[in-house]
C-alpha cells in the first residue's frame, strides 16, 4: 500500500524592505556561482544581471513566494540568448532558488 504524500509547503521570503539591495546581492551570488560551477566566462556577468533584473522587478510587485520567483525567472529568461552559455534558463532560475534558500539558511537537501 503506497502512503499518502504531503504536499511541499510554499517557501516565502520575507518581504522586500531594499529591493534594489536585494538584487544587487543576488547578481553578485550569481555571477560567482556560475563562475565556479563550469568556467569563468563574460556572458556569466550579463546573465547575472538580467535574472537579478527580473527578480527585482518580481520583488518590487511584491512577489514573496520562492516557487513563483523561479517560475518568473524561467519565463523570462526564455528570451535571453544561451547560445555563448553552459547554462539554460532552468540551471539559473534553479541556482537562484538554492541561492535564496541559503541565505535564509534552508536546508535543501532530500526535500527538507
Amino acid at each position: 500500500m503506497v502512503e499518502p504524500t504531503e504536499p511541499i509547503e510554499a517557501i516565502t521570503l520575507p518581504a522586500a524592505i531594499h529591493p534594489q539591495q536585494e538584487g544587487q546581492w543576488l547578481q553578485a551570488a550569481l555571477h560567482q556561482w556560475l563562475d565556479q560551477e563550469f568556467i569563468p566566462e563574460a556572458i556569466n556577468q550579463t546573465i547575472a544581471a538580467r535574472a537579478a533584473q527580473v527578480f527585482v522587478r518580481q520583488r518590487m510587485e511584491g512577489e514573496n513566494d520562492l516557487g513563483s520567483l523561479v517560475i518568473a525567472i524561467v519565463t523570462e529568461m526564455q528570451e535571453f540568448d544561451f547560445s555563448r552559455s553552459f547554462y539554460s534558463e532552468f540551471a539559473v532560475a534553479n541556482a537562484v532558488s538554492e541561492l535564496l534558500l541559503d541565505s535564509l539558511g534552508i536546508d535543501r537537501c532530500c526535500g527538507q
